[in-house]
């Protein structure tokens, strides 16, 4: 499911300089949520995961079938953590 999806939409993401890292169901209060997990190089910041979130919205608007019939779809970005 992750190649199939990054493939869809790493081309139009990474001008933002994020790409997709994971893509995974899970099941929560009983809703079935289409997660996608977003990384950078960088630290994704909120204006960034909000563009690249309104870019992936219109892509998965056009190929609603890859959401595998969920109810919901949750995108966000990895933590950062501080390495010292």
């Amino acid at each position: 499911m992750k190649e199939k999806l990054a493939e869809l939409l790493n081309d139009s993401i990474k001008e933002l300089n994020v790409f997709v890292d994971d893509a995974y169901t899970s099941t929560e209060e009983g809703k079935k949520i289409f997660n996608i997990v977003l990384d950078s190089s960088e630290i994704i910041d909120l204006n960034k995961i909000t563009a690249a979130s309104r870019i992936i919205n219109k892509i998965i608007d056009e190929n609603s079938s890859i959401l595998d019939d969920a109810d919901e779809l949750d995108i966000f970005s990895k933590e950062k953590g501080d390495n010292n």
